[in-house]
């Protein structure tokens, strides 16, 4: 009798991030020493470089590669920015922000409670993808969002921060 096969694989969800550097086997190296992110395979090119390999930070798993000289996807580098954000929960900001400062990353926003019950501050590695690191600290009623992010809005205009 044969076993029906899973559509997603165990330990899989149903999104999964797949990042394209310059140099996948130095940002693997990142996200360990960063994020204490565990490697779970590779394939290497022939010619050199990361075809495809995954990670897992936490219970999520991560796809990555190499950028392909002619391939129909590329860095953040060559692209000049990227305009997607990671967002990673963790049980302490502040000691996972630091970690991935000490790593190399640079801070974009640096931590602070936020309006909607999360710390957190953002990030760029020095492979140009963006992370926002954060713990959730209040349980924030639904119904409070608005009038709450119009205050932060205004309090920011009043100092003469743009966002």
């Amino acid at each position: 009798m044969s076993t029906a096969i899973n559509p997603i694989p165990d330990g899989y969800h149903t999104l999964t991030p797949y990042l394209i550097v310059k140099d996948a086997a130095a940002a693997l190296a990142f996200y360990r020493q960063a994020f204490g992110a565990g490697e779970v395979m590779r394939l290497n090119m022939p010619e050199g470089g990361i075809a495809h390999a995954e990670f897992t930070i936490g219970d999520s798993h991560f796809m990555i590669s190499d950028e392909y000289a002619n391939g129909p996807v590329a860095a953040p580098e060559t692209l000049g920015g990227s305009t997607v954000k990671l967002h990673l929960y963790v049980p302490d900001a502040d000691a996972a922000f630091a970690q991935a400062l000490a790593a190399g990353a640079k801070e974009t926003m640096p931590l602070a409670d936020q309006f909607w019950g999360d710390r957190m501050g953002s990030l760029v590695d020095p492979f140009g993808h963006h992370w926002l690191i954060a713990s959730h600290v209040e349980d924030v009623d639904p119904g409070e969002f608005q009038s709450r992010m119009e205050a932060f809005f205004a309090a920011n205009a009043a100092c003469g921060h743009e966002l």
